[in-house]
């Protein structure tokens, strides 16, 4: 059973400590950021007792999924870099039409 913990604790090492840089730093960061959309979106919708998705939600999509295209591109992964480049066109058409919808209310309260 020591055998197995002694290859255990020699994989994280190797995975945790030794390949640490700001690479790697950078992903951690960048994951932090793209987790925080579902935590901004799973409380606005607990205050409003409905589904609801925040600007926030597209905000911290954008931000960790362009560190996290960066990320990829650093690491040649071109499944993870295809997904995110993907992504951040949805992330910033979400925030597109938010801005024209804010934009034809403002301007609807003018009239």
């Amino acid at each position: 059973m020591g055998s197995v913990f002694d290859h255990l604790f020699t994989w994280f090492h190797q995975v945790f400590i030794l390949q640490f840089n700001g690479w790697v730093l950078l992903g951690f960061v960048a994951q932090f950021f793209f987790g925080m959309r579902f935590v901004v979106q799973w409380l606005a919708s607990e205050r409003a007792k409905r589904s609801v998705v925040p600007v926030a939600f597209w905000f911290f999509s954008l931000g960790g999924g362009g560190l996290l295209l960066i990320y990829a591109i650093q690491r040649r992964d071109p499944v993870f870099i295809a997904g995110q480049a993907l992504g951040l066109f949805i992330y910033f058409r979400n925030l597109w039409l938010i801005a024209n919808e804010r934009k034809a209310a403002a301007m609807t309260k003018v009239d």
